[in-house]
């Protein structure tokens, strides 16, 4: 499922050519802080998929919820209380 949501993000990442040969620059919306820039379009893509999973493993130790990307909901549910008779 981790690799689904991951894949499922990165499709809705987004990249521009930057002026004067400077490279590419990648982000995913709705990921607030994950970038990543590079000489090289696919190089580029790469780093955004690392700098991803390093977003995810911080929120996840943080407590902080997670986009629901694809469909793909990887946030903790709280349990329900079970009434007691």
């Amino acid at each position: 499922m981790l690799t689904e949501y991951v894949d499922a993000a990165m499709r809705k990442a987004k990249y521009k050519l930057l002026a004067g040969g400077e490279g590419f620059f990648g982000e995913i919306p709705g990921f607030q802080g994950v970038w990543a820039n590079h000489e090289r379009l696919e190089a580029c893509r790469e780093e955004l998929r690392e700098v991803l999973e390093g977003w995810i493993l911080l929120s996840v130790r943080l407590g902080k919820p997670l986009p629901i990307v694809g469909g793909i909901n990887l946030n903790q549910r709280k349990p329900r209380k079970r009434k007691v008779a």
